[in-house]
Order: C-alpha cells, then sequence, then structure tokens
C-alpha cells in the first residue's frame, strides 16, 4: 500500500504534501525535522507507486487539485 499524505507543521501552520509506502515510519522521520510537532491531517491510500506518487505531484503542482484537498479536509473536519 502506498500513501499521499498531508502534514501541518504546529510550530508554523506549513503544509507538507508527501507519499510514502510507510506511513508510520515516515511520520517518525518527521518528527526529527526543524519544523516538528507535525500533525497528520489527511491521507489517501493508493495500490500502486506509480498512482501515489502522480497524486502527490497533481496536489504539489495543480491549484486546483490543492484547492480541491482542502476542500474535502475542510469538510472532513466540519463532520468531525
Amino acid at each position: 500500500m502506498y500513501y499521499v499524505y498531508v502534514l501541518k507543521s504546529r510550530k508554523d501552520s506549513l503544509l507538507y504534501i508527501g507519499y510514502t509506502n510507510n506511513l508510520k515510519r515516515r511520520l517518525v522521520e518527521h518528527s526529527k525535522d526543524n519544523r516538528a510537532p507535525w500533525t497528520l491531517i489527511y491521507y489517501e491510500s493508493y495500490l500502486s507507486d506509480h498512482d501515489a506518487r502522480q497524486r502527490e505531484e497533481q496536489l504539489k503542482r495543480f491549484k486546483s487539485a490543492y484547492g480541491f484537498l482542502k476542500r474535502r479536509m475542510k469538510d472532513s473536519i466540519s463532520r468531525a
């Protein structure tokens, strides 16, 4: 399984978009960098590495895809 994820720095509210095949390990790695602590605010799972990489690039490259993601996150937060 592969994951595209969004982290938010509690230090400066920066958002980080990445992908990995081991989400737990990646979160531990992020916890050691300068902008830690991070909060996982969103993730999507994929069966293929290729699909996950494509989605990560789409979110990073295209503002419309990022806007869609922000609306989706806002909707899920308001339902919680």
